[in-house]
């Protein structure tokens, strides 16, 4: 009785955190997840955790048979057996040895973290906090620390078990637009332990990734629960070649389990099989939203979805599309800009996804001048005719995630540039390094930016080799322009402050001046300083996000960004912590 008191607590704890970060955030976004996207799989429910067995019921309604049908007239058989007949057993594919199969116990695809990064946090609570998390995040930085923790091979928390944890990863990897490592992370798990719960995150991700393939090894098991399983047997079929392909769709068909453009789209990657002759036509003028199913099927066959349909869905699809092969190079360039200010693509893959379309025949003017600006922004004659590059990439884009989008796309030529003293583009210029962690490369420019501006003020931030305290007056020294000013001085003094630049004197007298109340607490604030006491690194980061629920940067509090910087730092993560607390900067304004 005590302990389920005590789960209950958590829970309600979980709920109350949420509650208060959202308070803290000022206005929490609604969930970005489009309708059509959340319909094959809903937030994924708890599978029990010791399910009783019951008879499967067919689509239909009815029981199987499962008993042998007897012979006719019930006459024995003419030859006597000399002794019993075994019973027939399907034969297995393979036989695993106990010591080839993986562990519930720890699950994961990398060793980015320690096994014990969650540490003694209680599993059903950790599983609340990334359900409500609403995702892409705001920061990029934030996400891909997010990111490696979530794919990371860590300890099962108590509570809960290995399978269900994993879904409930991989489920914030897919809403965070992480299709490909949401796959890795369902695939640790092997397919004889997979609960109803991971294997609706299974399809979700199989479908992102573009891989209906990739439902082939749970579809024969699946049963008629879902209706998207049913349809996966016949692809699966049809995909191998299989004689009872045909039959299985027309069963689809007559029951109508699936109809216009998800059956068409369905049959399409039954064509692509062995031996197919089949020519099938995908309309899209009757379709109105673009569901994980539309997108995963259609970009798997080469289909093209139409520009409105993916206005329908939500930021999390420009993550899929910029790492779906099936999808042409031309078609991917805005997403993968878009992925790469979420976090989802590096610096580095975004250069080479342009140098191919440089590369390639027949592109659209645009891409093609985009291509040829990043090669002189790489290789023309002088520094100053590369900076002019750069500054032309900047330029073009128009939105505040386009613009950052571009800077990440130049931070590896940004870093080849020599020093330029007094240069007005220099708060560009270490923007765009920082956004690839080139912090190192982009202290080389310190003492030669402006005093008190916005690249004098990410140096500071993002320096590893501070020592000490900087004095109080550094925050007054820095003069941001623009009307978000104010904001960006109060977000500077929150990362100075949370880095541990400051005195604990000069942060009770800036926070008195600017306002930024870094001593206020709330269960959210008590939540992230246990944790990082606790020194449970994954904990902190899934807080982090709860702290930082807004659809922008200047929509989060000083405060806030002070807890999440601080608590990274607690718990070794103090690389991530510089760059969070420059990007602030960088973002805002």
């Amino acid at each position: 009785m005590a302990t389920s008191r005590a789960r209950r607590a958590l829970l309600a704890g979980a709920t109350a955190l949420a509650a208060a970060a959202a308070a803290v955030a000022q206005e929490r976004p609604e969930s970005l997840l489009p309708p059509g996207f959340s319909d094959p799989a809903p937030a994924p429910s708890a599978a029990p955790r010791t399910p009783a067995p019951v008879a499967t019921a067919t689509a239909t309604g009815g029981v199987p048979m499962v008993q042998p049908l007897p012979t006719p007239g019930g006459s024995p058989s003419p030859l006597p057996s000399p002794s019993a007949s075994p019973s027939p057993m399907p034969t297995p594919r393979y036989e695993m040895p106990a010591s080839a199969r993986r562990s519930l116990a720890r699950v994961g695809a990398s060793d980015a973290f320690a096994s014990d990064a969650f540490g003694a946090a209680d599993g059903a609570y950790l599983e609340t906090l990334m359900r409500r998390l609403s995702a892409p995040l705001p920061s990029r930085w934030l996400s891909i620390a997010l990111r490696r923790m979530l794919v990371a091979r860590v300890d099962t928390p108590a509570g809960v078990g290995g399978a269900d944890f994993a879904a409930e990863r991989a489920w914030l990897l897919l809403r965070m637009g992480e299709a490909a490592d949401a796959r890795a992370v369902v695939q640790a798990v092997d397919t004889d332990r997979i609960t109803p719960k991971l294997r609706q995150v299974w399809m979700q991700a199989a479908l992102a990734t573009a891989d209906p393939a990739g439902l082939c090894p749970l579809a024969d098991a699946a049963g008629n629960s879902e209706r998207g399983w049913i349809v996966a047997r016949a692809m699966c079929a049809g995909l191998t070649g299989n004689a009872r392909s045909q039959p299985l769709i027309a069963d689809v068909r007559r029951r109508r389990v699936a109809s216009g453009v998800d059956l068409q789209l369905a049959q399409k990657v039954m064509g692509a099989g062995l031996n197919s002759r089949q020519a099938i036509t995908i309309e899209w003028a009757p379709v109105t939203e673009l569901t994980a199913w539309r997108f995963g099927l259609a970009t798997a066959t080469g289909v093209s979805i139409p520009d409105e349909l993916y206005a329908t869905v939500g930021a999390q699809v420009a993550g899929w599309r910029a790492l779906a092969p099936g999808i042409p190079l031309a078609e991917r360039a805005v997403p993968a800009e878009a992925a790469a200010a979420m976090g989802v693509i590096s610096s580095a893959a975004l250069v080479d996804l342009y140098s191919a379309l440089g590369d390639a025949d027949d592109m659209p003017a645009p891409l093609t001048r985009t291509a040829n600006a990043l090669r002189d922004a790489y290789a023309a004659n002088d520094a100053r005719a590369r900076l002019d590059a750069m500054q032309r990439l900047w330029d073009e884009a128009e939105t505040p995630a386009a613009r950052y989008a571009r800077l990440v796309l130049t931070a590896h030529a940004a870093g080849r540039l020599p020093v330029v003293d007094g240069d007005a583009r220099a708060d560009r210029v270490i923007a765009s390094m920082l956004t690839a962690g080139l912090d190192r490369t982009a202290m080389r420019w310190s003492g030669h930016v402006k005093e008190g501006g916005d690249a004098w003020a990410m140096l500071l931030l993002a320096d590893p080799d501070a020592i000490g305290q900087r004095p109080g007056g550094v925050v007054g020294t820095y003069a941001p322009e623009g009307p978000l000013a104010e904001r960006k001085r109060q977000l500077f003094f929150a990362g100075l402050a949370g880095l541990g630049r400051l005195s604990q004197g000069d942060m009770e007298e800036r926070a008195s001046s600017l306002d930024v109340r870094i001593g206020a607490e709330n269960s959210w604030t008590r939540a992230i300083d246990r944790a990082a006491r606790e020194r449970q690194p994954g904990t902190v980061l899934l807080l982090a996000a709860v702290g930082m629920q807004s659809g922008r940067w200047s929509g989060i509090p000083p405060a806030a960004l002070y807890r999440v910087v601080s608590g990274l730092r607690a718990v070794g993560l103090d690389g991530e912590a510089r760059m969070i607390a420059a990007e602030a900067i960088a973002r805002v304004g």
